[in-house]
């Protein structure tokens, strides 16, 4: 069977050429995202109901991130069923923290057991008031995730 060599031109050219593309290609994601990214943010906040995932100031439990695991190991039942069961595991729950600092929308994002996940539910529901998330000096709504880890000693 005959084969033919590639000349070193089309090499040198493959070479020259395929960055070049992927450089461009690039570039012009990044300047359509930018534009995405500004129309998003100059309706949203116009609307009085938009959910945030990150502003410029997020939302802050009072006391801070050690004020949450306080919280959160002092509130925490672990139910007594799941200890007999030895069921274990870290529940994913999310939930907005509202313009007044109030907790809404309380959802388990990764269940572990329906025990546990509704430990974790009503765990979050008691929190205290946050400051609330800020974008553009006005206060918004802020979607935010806590993982609660359950674990048997």
């Amino acid at each position: 069977m005959i084969t033919k060599n590639k000349s070193p031109k089309a090499a040198i050219k493959l070479t020259t050429i395929l960055p070049i593309l992927l450089i461009s290609v690039y570039l012009i994601s990044c300047g359509s995202n930018k534009k995405i990214t500004k129309e998003i943010d100059a309706n949203s906040i116009d609307n009085d109901n938009a959910v945030f995932i990150l502003v410029e100031q997020m939302p802050e439990f009072p006391g801070g991130q050690d004020g949450v695991r306080r919280f959160l190991s002092a509130t925490i039942e672990y139910p007594k069923e799941a200890q007999a069961r030895k069921i274990k595991g870290k529940v994913f729950v999310s939930f907005i923290i509202e313009k007044d600092g109030s907790v809404s929308n309380v959802k388990v994002m990764r269940k572990v057991n329906p025990l546990l996940d509704e430990e974790a539910v009503r765990v979050i529901k008691l929190m205290p008031k946050w400051t609330p998330g800020v974008q553009r000096g006005k206060p918004v709504r802020v979607s935010y995730t806590i993982p609660i880890n359950f674990s048997l000693h």
